[in-house]
């Protein structure tokens, strides 16, 4: 089970990690309402490397990115989640639009975004590649998301057992 960690504790850990040879992958997300395509996700974007931090968005990020109503589980609640899955070792909450500052601040080897990104739309790819990582686009296609699933819920008719 993954660690959810202030950002002076990830630089502790990142730091002995690093010491000890292994490499560091950075994934990030809002991760409302968990679903299999964040998990195939982070799943894939742990086999890019040793390591797995991955940033969760703070609820007022999110409410900016997805508007109204999002998220529907706080930021806590949706880090111990991540937390929990096999593949990530470290979750930290930020608050920024995008993650430059942290890829800035812990220089993983690989950035990794989902596959509605490519290796030229990824918004931090000119940071990655500035201090030497590298952008991989990572896990299955973009088939599902938090926004279907809660248009899903609110058609569905209660009871129904979907």
């Amino acid at each position: 089970m993954g660690r959810i960690v202030t950002e002076a504790e990830l630089e502790t850990l990142v730091a002995a990690d690093r010491r000890e040879g292994r490499t560091i992958a950075f994934a990030n997300g809002c991760f409302d309402l968990l679903h299999v395509g964040h998990v195939r996700y982070l799943e894939a974007a742990r086999a890019e490397a040793d390591r797995l931090i991955v940033a969760v968005n703070a609820d007022e990020s999110v409410r900016q990115l997805k508007g109204p109503g999002q998220p529907v589980l706080p930021a806590a609640a949706r880090a111990e989640l991540v937390a929990a899955l096999r593949a990530v070792d470290y979750v930290v909450i930020f608050d920024e639009p995008t993650v430059a500052r942290l890829l800035e601040r812990f220089r993983p080897d690989v950035h990794c975004k989902g596959t509605d990104y490519t290796v030229d739309t990824v918004p931090e790819r000119d940071v990655v590649r500035a201090y030497g990582g590298r952008v991989a686009v990572v896990g299955d296609p973009k088939d599902h998301s938090t926004r279907d699933l809660l248009a899903r819920l609110r058609d569905e008719p209660p009871g129904n057992g979907t």
